[in-house]
């Protein structure tokens, strides 16, 4: 559920920025069109106004006010060829708004014009201008382009998509790191809690066990049962200890982890059959022999292999199974894998199952791998992942840590 709903959270938020910026893409691009039209009339007025002027036998003095108040106000870039679009000399008469390189000849103005005209049919289509003469029509072109403002406002929708882009990532990151702080708070509370309340209890029950000793020493069989009592309270102490040292900054020794690997397997051998059933036999051994040193917190590195032996064990459906782990040092980096023939790992599940809260079993919080991987990850500063996983068949998870 917490999963989903933080699923949606993120799709709400993808969703409002695509909104946002196909909102103001289309409203920018609707501005566009509108001065693109404008500019339009515009250019047409110049072209209507230079064929009017061409064929009026009237004084063309009284229409010198249109071009230096009116059309001299243009602030698009505009050029009059003849009918082969050879720009009409003299060249700053027959251009507005553009800029010719300083001490130009006239060949490089013209060749200068030549390519303008090129960039200018490329934005608009030239609108022809026709003078009615006794010996014929002579036929002229506008060419013109785009103002400085329509030039900036294209490139507005690219501005806007990578501020869009950048929302979306610096919400996301924020909203995950919200949400792991969050999560990170929530199992060190419960954690520490979970040491507390433990505490009390405990204490009783060792001094309880005490008192049995002194009553069972004439008795063999009961001072055994005793003593596997007190085993188990001294494990569940450790559990305890587990619990209190998550959030805080651990201690770490160096530890031979092949002796701290063995040591759970061996604790795990003498209580499967009670927990699972006679009828269960499962096999869990270390092939490797090589002794490998490293420094680790060993009660949270324990705590680790126990997550991955029950994952194992969970895993395991078939009344015989296996779980094996090897230990090798390649450079300077240490890599455990356990390797189980459990039931596998379906590929679109191996992130999800180190999600907090996720579980596929009927019992358990869906903790175990969870806080494995922070263990290993932030304690330890080391990666923990499935290497592989084959449905049916089983799954390797792999411990890489650094010497």
């Amino acid at each position: 559920m917490a999963i989903t709903r933080s699923a949606n959270i993120k799709i709400g938020l993808l969703i409002t920025a695509v909104v946002i910026v196909l909102g103001t893409l289309y409203y920018t691009q609707n501005i566009v069109q509108q001065l693109l039209k404008k500019e339009r009339e515009i250019a047409g007025l110049y072209a209507r106004s230079l064929e009017f002027i061409a064929n009026s036998p009237a004084d063309q003095s009284d229409y010198g006010f249109i071009f230096t108040e009116v059309i001299g106000s243009i602030d698009f870039p505009m050029l009059l060829t003849d009918s082969l679009n050879i720009p009409l000399q003299p060249y700053h008469l027959n251009s507005r708004n553009i800029i010719f390189p300083v001490g130009a000849t006239e060949d490089d103005k013209l060749d200068h014009l030549t390519g303008i005209i090129k960039t200018l049919d490329e934005q608009n289509k030239p609108i022809t201008v026709t003078i009615h003469t006794p010996f014929g029509d002579i036929v002229q072109y506008l060419h013109y382009g785009e103002s400085e403002i329509v030039t900036k406002l294209r490139l507005l929708p690219i501005i806007e998509m990578i501020v869009g882009g950048v929302f979306i990532i610096i919400g996301y990151l924020g909203f995950s790191y919200i949400k792991r702080s969050e999560q990170g708070n929530i199992w060190v509370g419960m954690a520490k809690e979970t040491a507390h309340q433990l505490g009390t209890p405990l204490s009783s029950l060792l001094g309880w066990i005490e008192m049995m000793k002194i009553h069972a020493a004439n008795d063999p069989k009961q001072a055994e049962v005793v003593t596997d009592m007190e085993n188990d309270l001294q494990r569940l102490q450790k559990v305890t200890d587990r619990f209190s040292k998550i959030g805080s900054k651990p201690s770490f020794k160096e530890e031979d982890l092949h002796e701290v690997i063995e040591s759970v397997i061996k604790y795990f051998q003498k209580r499967l059959p009670s927990r699972y059933g006679e009828g269960k036999q499962i096999d869990i051994s270390i092939e490797t022999t090589e002794r490998i040193s490293c420094y680790i917190n060993r009660e949270l590195f324990e705590w680790v292999i126990e997550n991955l032996i029950k994952n194992a064990v969970d895993a395991i459906e078939e009344s015989k199974g296996k779980i094996t782990f090897t230990l090798v040092q390649k450079g300077n980096s240490i890599i455990i894998d356990a390797k189980d023939t459990g039931k596998g790992i379906e590929m679109s599940l191996k992130k999800d199952i180190f999600r907090p809260g996720y579980s596929t079993k009927k019992r358990g919080w869906g903790l175990g791998l969870s806080l494995s991987k922070r263990i290993i990850e932030t304690y330890h500063k080391g990666k923990l992942f499935v290497k592989e996983s084959k449905v049916g068949k089983g799954t390797t998870f792999r411990i890489k840590l650094h010497t």
